[in-house]
């Protein structure tokens, strides 16, 4: 398991959390408020477990050895932050049967989620992941790898929150 390996999980990841963010739009545009629910309830736990993996394991990894790294971080961490918060409000909202005026609301943060995800995504991936392929010695790639995959190993599916759902 080499570097590539954690930039192509996490790249990876991406694509995954964009296919849920996809399913997500279709349901929002549909105006479908259970599918919309679970999928955003999903879209938020998928994208919480992989920002996790990157401040745990990715960021200080690469601010260790690269300090023209801090502000690329400061500015990836202020969209984790926009990310989480707006996300979670979303599904407050979902949760409290909205009207239709409310799911517009909702439509619109997930598309404002989207187009800032697009652009974070690349910089993560063009930048931070590159450089921890670069700056780092193969051991400590190889571990970066083996923590990040550990910690992706705890996204939930679709199957798991249902369960966890239907447990009410």
């Amino acid at each position: 398991m080499t570097a590539t390996s954690a930039r192509q999980r996490l790249s990876n990841d991406h694509r995954d959390v964009n296919e849920v963010l996809k399913q997500l739009l279709t349901a929002l545009q549909n105006q479908d408020v259970g599918t919309s629910y679970t999928k955003l309830d999903l879209f938020w736990a998928r994208l919480a477990v992989h920002i996790r993996a990157e401040h745990l394991h990715l960021f200080p990894a690469v601010m260790g050895r690269l300090p023209k790294a801090q502000s690329v971080v400061e500015k990836l961490r202020a969209d984790h932050d926009f990310f989480m918060t707006e996300l979670a409000r979303a599904v407050n909202t979902l949760r409290e049967h909205p009207t239709s005026l409310e799911l517009n609301s909702v439509l619109d943060v997930v598309l404002e989620v989207e187009k800032r995800l697009a652009n974070h995504n690349e910089i993560e991936e063009n930048q931070i992941y590159r450089w921890a392929g670069t700056i780092l010695t193969e051991p400590e790639q190889i571990d970066l790898a083996a923590r990040i995959n550990a910690e992706l190993e705890n996204r939930p599916s679709r199957f798991s929150l249902e369960a966890w759902a239907n447990d009410d």
